[in-house]
Order: structure tokens, then sequence, then C-alpha cells
């Protein structure tokens, strides 16, 4: 099959087309072959090696976090699935790798592909999906008739959380650019803060809940507009203990994240509210639950441009611009391999 790989970690280094064998599938995953692929900011931060501490990654290897395709082939015990069923999924950690041709994917990873989206909307979903799902309804157990800030309403994250928010039944603020307003007011945002001008601290107060995915400036003022009793989920960091307790580490990444999250833990109970850490995971009952609400027309997805797949690293770079409202895509199927370039 046909992938890009990461050789090595760091801010510039490209991912390489190369030829590699088809992925082996073990008894409890699905073959699927790749249609679409999303491209996340979490992309770019594993290439750069933020994570290499945490996350048992070790190069050379194929990112990718999210992807739409046709089911090939099913594992001995996978039932759930059959060939040619159209599939989504955010493969569990560490079998990422949706920048190829082909992956394996556990069976409990996988959802059918909503019927009215394409396979590009379809790919854009998952990861940002997921995360707000997790926030909003896991984490925050937002309810009818609270308030929500999320942060960074354009963003991928932000797109996919103001409407979820919103069909809750929640009032919900967001931070975006003036350029922005109309799109974030489409998805539903009552109130909207334009960050190159406005400090949202000033205008927002007695908040149920924030979904923080901005630097620790901004960490430490959404702590400050909670009411008491209020929860902040962070999806940018700092890593608190539970987080390192999910994802079974060891007792000195343990220490670390303990060490790491002192401070906001200390000032989140000071000001008796709740703080956590979110870093996503992979759910395909959640994705199930998901595609019903796309299926209604509850949510949308919302995707900025699709790139051909041999031109991969130009998708990521544009990711990390910042300039991507809502989702980049890449498209798999129908590329030519011998023209991409890192």
């Amino acid at each position: 099959m046909k992938a890009f790989i990461l050789d090595r970690y760091g801010s510039k280094v490209a991912l390489r087309a190369v030829e590699m064998t088809d992925p082996e599938v073990r008894d409890d995953e699905v073959l699927v072959e790749v249609h679409a692929a999303g491209v996340n900011l979490l992309d770019s931060k594993i290439r750069k090696g933020e994570f290499k501490q945490i996350l048992p990654y070790r190069p050379p290897f194929i990112l990718g976090h999210d992807m739409a395709g046709v089911v090939v082939r099913v594992g001995a015990r996978a039932t759930h699935f059959k060939t040619g069923d159209e599939v989504y999924a955010r493969p569990s950690d560490p079998r990422i790798g949706t920048f190829a041709e082909l992956i394996a994917v556990q069976e409990k990873d996988l959802a059918l592909k909503p019927k009215k989206l394409t396979m590009e909307e379809a790919a854009s979903i998952p990861l940002v999906g997921l995360t707000a799902w997790q926030a909003l309804v896991e984490r925050g157990q937002l309810k009818q008739g609270q308030k929500v800030f999320i942060q960074a309403g354009s963003g991928g994250v932000g797109t996919f959380a103001i409407q979820l928010a919103k069909h809750l039944g929640a009032t919900v603020a967001t931070t975006t650019s003036a350029s922005n307003v109309d799109l974030v007011r489409s998805l539903g945002a009552d109130i909207t803060v334009d960050y190159q001008k406005e400090d949202f601290e000033t205008r927002l107060s007695g908040y149920d809940l924030v979904l923080h995915s901005q630097d620790s400036k901004a960490l430490d003022k959404s702590l400050r507009i909670l009411r008491p009793g209020g929860r902040l989920v962070s999806i940018s960091g700092p890593p608190d203990p539970g987080f390192a307790d999910q994802i079974g580490a060891p007792w000195f990444v343990k220490l670390f994240t303990w060490f790491l999250s002192f401070a906001v833990r200390r000032k989140a109970k000071s000001l008796k509210v709740m703080f956590s850490f979110l870093f996503m995971k992979a759910n395909g009952d959640q994705l199930r639950q998901i595609a019903s609400l796309l299926e209604a027309g509850h949510v949308r997805p919302v995707v900025d441009k699709v790139f051909p797949f041999q031109s991969t690293n130009e998708a990521l770079a544009y990711v990390e611009s910042g300039r991507a409202k809502g989702k980049v895509v890449i498209k798999v199927r129908q590329w030519d391999f011998l023209s991409a370039k890192p």
C-alpha cells in the first residue's frame, strides 16, 4: 500500500511517501480501504514530538487520526461489520495511521458512516466529534439551560462543539475573529467575542462549563469566569494525574503530570471549580450516536479544504497555519503517488 510516514520527530520534518506492506489484520480488527482522512493539530503536535514522553510512538510510523472508507476484510472475531460497509473511525492509540491506503482498525472503534455524508465530510468528524462529545457530555455533563464557553469557535473542535452544545440546549459563547462571526453564529453561537479586540473575561461570567483549547493565559481567565461548582475541560493541557491513569502511564509519568498541573489544580480548588485534562479516546459507540445526530441534521460537518493525498504535507502545513475554518481533509483515493513530494 501507499502511505506517508514520519521518519523522525521535528517541527520542520516532512512526511515521506512510501510503498509498504499491507497491514496485518488481527482477530478483533477490520481492514479498511481509506477513502479520506482528516488532518488535525494533534498530528502536528505528535510530529513535533510533544507527546513522545507519553504516547508510545517510535518513528518511523504513519500519522493520521481519523478516516472514512470501505471495509475490505474482517478479522475472525469481528462480527459487526462486513465487506463493503462504509465506515468511519478515530483509531485507538497506538494504532493510528490513516494517512495510508489501508488501515487495520479495532472493531470497537468503528461505526457505519452517516449515509448522507460524503467520504470527505465523514472523515472530518471522528476526532473533533468525539472530543466535543467527551468534553461536553461525558466530562462536562452539560444540560439544557446551562452556559458553556467554547474557545476557538471556528476551529475543528469548536465548529462541532458549538452545534452539539446547542443541540443539548445550552447557551453558547465563543471566541473568534470578526471574519468568522457569521460562521459561528450560523452554527448556533449566542455570544461571540472578537479575540483580537476584546477580553472574554470582561464579558463572560457565571458559566457552568468551559471547553479550553488555548494557552495558559486563557486557561487562567477561563477558571475565573466559571460559577462555583463549574467545570473546565482542557484539551490543550496541562495533562493531569487523571490522564496518566487513563493511559496506564508509569509512576514517573504520573509524577510528571502531577507537577505540570499542580498550579492550575490549586487555582481551580481555590475558586471552587473543577479542572480536568481530556485526551480524546476512540469510541465506536459514541460515533454511532454522533452519526444519528448527523443524519438528523442536528449537527453538520464544516470542511474548509480537501487536499489530494500527494499534498498531505501541504494539508498539514495549512492546519498549522491556524487559518482553517472547520476541518481539513485529504482525499486518499485516485492520487498520483509518484508525484508526491516531501
